[in-house]
């Protein structure tokens, strides 16, 4: 219980201060409308968890071009800035706070799963040799289109509508989906960008594209509304950074802390001095996720001033009290791993709380 004693303290994130420092992890649930309108049970979902510091929405695509898997949330059209409002107005009826991720998949995509069923889009025109969930089952993700520089000017430009959407839709801020072999990691790794333009090749021109994204939501919605999560030497969509990746992620934080953001959101992956380095550099909030970190451990690296905040994925997902159980020492629900994407209220709305497990 002394770890998490720091944990329940309030923080600044940005322009908000939040209750405690424990953050739902943007998870893809894959249960919104064939448009991508959250689903009807979204709002109540992300309004059970409102008692974390901050919700991190599932990844939230930008556009046509951004969606990766089925029935994934978008936020960049009327309707979806109407779904989002019912779930933004939920967590802060419970007091809660909420970013919503903005995640493009990049090469990892299948024609069948987007709305305009056109190849994907990446730096380069590599297939990340792996299969994708269809709506006809699995299928071997074909090769991307190779973004030309006005493509990316344009990706860049959905980024930032989008951000203007998800403020219409309520939320406090975004988070840059940067992490988990997606679009925007897909430029740090020398396997998916072969790039020989200013977009490929340096350290400096393999995080351009990042840099650019962050630079032109800030200025949309504010530095001190926008984020961005990454996973240094992450192998997620095949990915592999090389040598160099350390030094890339050095570079990286060190321009993106020169913007203010709200906070960067890292997963921990075993690079201890890496870790200790970044959190030298970055001068604003750092929430860090280390996956599969036992209960006895929450609150570790806060304590040891390593994060100012931590995620937590499969337990808040499964505890929609989990505030409430970390401080009691109350027993942890187990997430039930064949409902995490797609059906129905089962496995989403439909964990107990403490006072219904108890009845």
């Amino acid at each position: 219980m002394t770890l998490r004693i720091h944990t329940f303290t309030p923080v600044r994130l940005g322009r908000y201060v939040l209750q405690n420092r424990l953050v739902m992890s943007p998870m893809t649930r894959s249960r919104a409308k064939p448009d991508g309108t959250p689903g009807d049970l979204a709002a109540e979902y992300y309004g059970q968890r409102a008692d974390v510091g901050l919700i991190v929405a599932e990844g939230t695509q930008p556009s046509d071009d951004g969606q990766g898997y089925l029935t994934t949330p978008g936020i960049y059209t009327a309707a979806h800035v109407a779904g989002w409002k019912k779930v933004t107005t939920a967590v802060h009826n419970k007091g809660g706070r909420i970013f919503i991720q903005l995640m493009h998949a990049g090469r990892m995509s299948h024609p069948d799963n987007t709305p305009h069923h056109r190849q994907a889009v990446a730096p380069s025109a590599i297939a990340p040799a792996s299969q994708m969930f269809t709506a006809t089952g699995m299928q071997e993700i074909p090769a991307p289109r190779a973004l030309s520089t006005e493509d990316i000017h344009q990706t860049v430009a959905d980024f930032r509508h989008a951000a203007r959407a998800a403020i219409e839709a309520g939320a406090d801020g975004v988070e840059i989906h940067g992490a988990n072999g997606y679009l925007v990691q897909q430029f740090f790794a020398p396997n998916a960008n072969t790039r020989t333009d200013q977009y490929g090749g340096s350290i400096e021109n393999r995080t351009r594209f990042a840099v650019e994204v962050a630079k032109a939501i800030a200025e949309e919605i504010g530095a001190d509304r926008t984020a961005i999560r990454l996973s240094p030497g992450s192998p997620l969509g095949g990915l592999d950074e090389g040598a160099s990746g350390p030094d890339l992620y050095r570079h990286l934080v060190a321009q993106l802390n020169k913007l203010g953001l709200a906070y960067i959101h890292v997963m921990h992956n075993g690079d201890d001095r890496l870790m200790a380095d970044l959190r030298a550099q970055w001068k604003q909030a750092l929430i860090l996720n280390r996956p599969g970190r036992p209960r006895e451990e929450i609150g570790a690296d806060v304590a040891s001033g390593l994060a100012d905040l931590e995620a937590y994925g499969q337990m808040v997902l499964a505890n929609p009290d989990f505030v409430a159980r970390l401080k009691s020492d109350a027993p942890m629900n187990q997430a039930d791993h064949t409902t995490f994407f797609g059906g129905t209220s089962q496995g989403y709305t439909d964990y107990p709380a403490l006072e219904v497990a108890a009845a």
